[in-house]
């Protein structure tokens, strides 16, 4: 049982008359804002993962400072 365009569109039609326009304009506003604020929050852990995985030695893995003890 899937939902058609014409049951969509019932479905908002109650919604906004439920809500109005004005507050789902405002939530709206509020999803695309924690959307974004997610995307940067992932993109810096990202960026933060790589940074710290570049400086980590494996164990048994000779680092720079070692191999010139060597």
């Amino acid at each position: 049982m899937g939902f058609s365009i014409p049951h969509l569109l019932v479905v908002l039609a109650i919604v906004i008359l439920v809500f109005g326009t004005k507050r789902l304009k405002n939530v709206g506003g509020d999803l695309g804002d924690a959307i974004k604020s997610f995307r940067k929050a992932v993109q810096e852990n990202d960026s933060a993962e790589k940074s710290t995985s570049d400086h980590q030695v494996l164990e048994g893995e000779i680092s720079d400072k070692n191999k010139d003890h060597h």
